[in-house]
């Protein structure tokens, strides 16, 4: 009796195990910011939960590693992050993990469209090179030239935030980028974890439907406001503006990390001035003092934009909420008097 009793016991944990130990079979994933992280985490979707390092209102430019986030990482069986030029934090700890993890680096992703620096930031340098040099500024088309300068510009700045590459590290603001960042997660989850490709794969097609949705949406938002110039706290914004027609002319900081000078404000007020930008956005995570420097004595209004989703709940839905809520504070702000 006894020994049916212990058999009976046995059979029965190991029937309750059996969900327990696929799910611990699904890989530990860890995620450096929240607008991939939200990537991610649709792709995952009834799965599992990948893990955010940057959370809250912090920024990837001047984060520094909880002893939390070493631990996550220490226990990843994958790590998406973006790349050398953004996360620079992330350097020394994914070199310290060796061939534990598989860390994927999305700046490398198939079919992802890369553009380079513009001017490293401010877009100033142009003012001097006469007209021509201005069209380039505003229109930001000129690559190969931008990231001749931006490079030059950064070494007289001393500025070290473009030591890592030519490239602007703000990916996902373009939608048909996070179709690239969504469709290399996919993969490379199906290759580590391929029990669960399937719901991997339904989530990818299930993502581009909505991200085609979201990107006719944010399309029609900006339309009425995309002839109007406006500047930015860090040039941050390329590619939306890339993708949806709208013009940043400059920015108040070449890098978040580093404060611009009194001079540097005065330039960018005269150039809302002289460009007759309606608007200057800050960022909740930096000084918003600055903005109200720069617009003081001219007919600008202030907006904030939030490029990292530093106010956002991480999840699968952030990525959608950031891009309406840029499209939104652009359309609200420049729209004011039109």
């Amino acid at each position: 009796m006894q020994k049916a009793a212990r058999a009976l016991f046995l059979s029965t944990a190991l029937l309750a195990a059996g969900p327990l130990a696929a799910r611990a079979e699904v890989p530990n994933v860890v995620v450096s910011i929240k607008p991939i992280h939200s990537l991610v985490a649709a792709i995952m979707q009834g799965v599992g939960e990948p893990d955010l390092i940057v959370e809250g209102a912090a920024s990837p430019h001047t984060y520094s590693l909880k002893p939390s986030n070493a631990a996550a990482l220490q226990d990843a069986d994958v790590v998406f992050w973006v790349g050398h030029g953004l996360e620079a934090f992330l350097e020394k700890p994914l070199e310290a993990l060796g061939s534990k993890a598989t860390v994927v680096e999305l700046d490398d992703a198939p079919g992802l469209e890369k553009l380079h620096f513009r001017e490293g930031g401010p877009f100033e340098a142009h003012e001097h090179e006469g007209e021509e040099g201005h069209e380039h500024a505003a229109e930001g088309h000129d690559h190969g030239k931008e990231a001749e300068e931006a490079h030059a510009h950064g070494e007289e700045a001393g500025h070290e935030g473009h030591e890592h590459g030519e490239f602007d590290m703000h990916l996902w603001l373009s939608p048909d980028n996070a179709r690239a960042i969504a469709a290399e997660t996919a993969k490379v989850l199906s290759e580590k974890d391929p029990a669960n490709a399937e719901a991997y794969k339904a989530n990818l097609a299930s993502l581009n439907d909505k991200l085609a949705a979201l990107d006719k949406e944010v399309a029609e938002t900006v339309a009425p406001v995309k002839d109007k110039p406006f500047i930015v706290f860090h040039d941050a914004y390329q590619y939306f503006e890339h993708h949806y027609g709208v013009h940043a002319a400059g920015s108040i900081t070449v890098s978040p990390e580093t404060l611009p000078g009194a001079e540097r404000l005065t330039q960018i007020r005269d150039k809302v001035k002289t460009l007759g930008a309606t608007c200057v956005f800050a960022e909740p995570q930096f000084e918003p003092k600055l903005v109200n420097v720069v617009i003081e004595g001219t007919p600008a209004k202030s907006g904030t934009l939030d490029p990292e989703a530093a106010t956002l709940e991480p999840g699968p839905d952030l990525y959608f909420t950031l891009m309406r809520s840029i499209a939104t504070s652009l359309r609200d702000c420049l729209g004011q008097g039109s």
